[in-house]
């Protein structure tokens, strides 16, 4: 098992291995999810104080923000981008 890391913007790398989901941050669901992550200090915010874009959900229930589309997150992760 090879190490697969994706670009999740500004130059902020996540292991690919590591990712469970990829999600839109607009439903109140994931809000929550989010606040809860920040109460429990488990959130990391690579945002670069742009606007949350992409929710990436870890395996070890760390919750990662990005500005980047989820989308572009996703074909970063299948390979067909390694920008």
């Amino acid at each position: 098992m090879t190490l697969q890391l994706i670009n999740i913007g500004f130059g902020n790398i996540v292991s690919a291995n590591r990712i469970i989901a990829i999600v839109s941050p607009e439903s109140a669901p994931i809000k929550r999810m989010i606040q809860e992550a920040r109460d429990n200090g488990i959130l990391i915010d690579a945002t670069y104080g742009r606007r949350t874009r992409a929710v990436i959900i870890t395996d070890s229930n760390h919750i990662i923000l990005s500005a980047v589309q989820p989308e572009t997150v996703a074909q970063r992760v299948n390979g067909k981008s390694n920008e």
